[in-house]
């Protein structure tokens, strides 16, 4: 039985994200992006972005499951509460890895003990090794 395509989930706050969002659109690769506000959704719609999961974080009883399957998360983060908070919503989404790409210092274990898979910390923004782990 052939197995449902899986969309990869991204949190694309800051320009890593964009970058990450235009790697994975020139691969082909299906993905889906979080947001929680009208003006983040128009700025990654402008990109291109065509599947989109809006949720308010402050209403737990919207964080409904989207009707397409959630493989691989990567969320980039902008604010540690705004990515602790997506890492509570989609975490039940998916046995798949969720990773959090990070150019602060705050503490990994905050991340892995609300179920990150992967911490992965960057100075440089560059992202685009984090493609091989998208495809595998």
């Amino acid at each position: 039985m052939e197995q449902e395509q899986q969309y990869i989930l991204v949190s694309a706050p800051n320009k890593p994200g964009e970058a990450f969002i235009r790697r994975l659109k020139f691969g082909s690769i299906p993905f889906a992006v979080i947001v929680n506000n009208k003006a983040e959704q128009t700025r990654l719609q402008e990109l291109g972005v065509e599947r989109i999961v809006m949720v308010d974080t402050n209403e737990e009883n919207t964080w409904l499951i989207p009707e397409w399957p959630i493989g691989k998360i990567f969320l980039f983060e902008n604010s540690l509460t705004l990515c602790c908070r997506y890492i509570r919503i989609c975490r039940p989404w998916t046995s798949e890895p969720l990773y959090v790409i990070t150019q602060s210092n705050h503490p990994r274990m905050i991340y892995k003990g609300l179920g990150a898979n992967y911490v992965i910390h960057t100075n440089s923004g560059e992202v685009s090794f984090l493609i091989h782990s998208a495809h595998e």
